[in-house]
């Protein structure tokens, strides 16, 4: 079952400019950038009340955030809910017809296990589940 909006993943193409506008914009500094070698992708996480925004930008050319930026430009990539049992979840959706981009869970930022559902079956919106690793 899906508890809660977790964070709305946002690419951007300079961290540095992004971090800066996001202080202002919402009053508060980043809590948190963590690199995610292994999607080669640098984090910086933002909250506000119960609300948070990931920033991305790529580290590496071929990363899935570099082919985003690529072909869309800056802007939402993703949409994160969180859920307390992953496994669960991957099963459920499966079995409702849902397509997955990873069907095995993967190490994320902000100390969770991540997959992705394909946006062909979300209309178009990138969705990404994660649950806390405990």
């Amino acid at each position: 079952m899906v508890n809660k909006i977790e964070h709305i993943g946002i690419a951007v193409k300079n961290m540095d400019d992004a971090n800066i506008l996001f202080e202002k914009m919402l009053g508060v500094p980043s809590y948190k950038m963590e690199a995610v070698e292994s999607e080669g992708v640098l984090t910086s996480f933002f909250q506000t009340g119960n609300n948070k925004i990931e920033l991305l930008v790529a580290t590496n050319p071929e990363s899935p955030i570099a082919k985003f930026l690529e072909k869309k430009g800056e802007g939402i990539h993703h949409i994160a809910f969180d859920v307390d049992d992953i496994h669960a979840e991957i099963s459920r959706l499966k079995s409702e017809g849902f397509v997955l981009i990873n069907e095995v869970p993967k190490k994320g930022a902000d100390n969770k296990l991540v997959v992705f559902l394909h946006p062909k079956n979300t209309n178009g919106v990138l969705v990404e589940l994660c649950q806390e690793i405990k």
